[in-house]
């Protein structure tokens, strides 16, 4: 069997989904994804919000007390916003608009309602100028 031969597969993985912000992504596949970057970022919360001190007033806590508690955090934070742009960009050119739709996540206030909103519209029927929708791929015969 030559090389060009084999089956191709297009079936998307996980690197994809989080990595890539070509194509499109389910509403399923969107809401795990954002799941998951939601759990990820509750565990430096928490370990940060153990190393409190109780007396301390949280009126006086602010966001750069946070990122400065460890040096991990701050790339950790870059990774989790790239994964999120990338889920919310395919999310996009999945219900037919534009990817740069997406820079909404980066606005604050903003980010959290447009990540919700977009994981309850439905997806544009059949393909797309982005790609074949969201539940279906397309494999060569042998």
């Amino acid at each position: 069997m030559a090389i060009n031969d084999r089956p191709a597969n297009l079936t998307p993985g996980i690197a994809w989904a989080l990595l890539s912000p070509i194509g499109r992504i389910s509403r399923q596949a969107y809401w795990h994804g954002v799941f998951l970057v939601w759990v990820v970022s509750l565990i430096p919360l928490h370990m940060w919000w153990k190393t409190l001190d109780p007396s301390l007033p949280l009126s006086e806590l602010s966001p750069s007390d946070f990122a400065g508690s460890n040096p991990l955090f701050r790339p950790l934070f870059f990774a989790l916003t790239w994964i999120v742009l990338a889920l919310v960009i395919k999310r996009c050119q999945d219900i037919g608009v534009t990817g740069f739709v997406a820079l909404l996540v980066l606005i604050p206030g903003v980010d959290f309602i447009a990540v919700i909103v977009l994981g309850f519209i439905r997806s544009a029927p059949g393909p797309n100028r982005y790609g074949p929708a969201p539940d279906s791929y397309y494999r060569r015969n042998v």
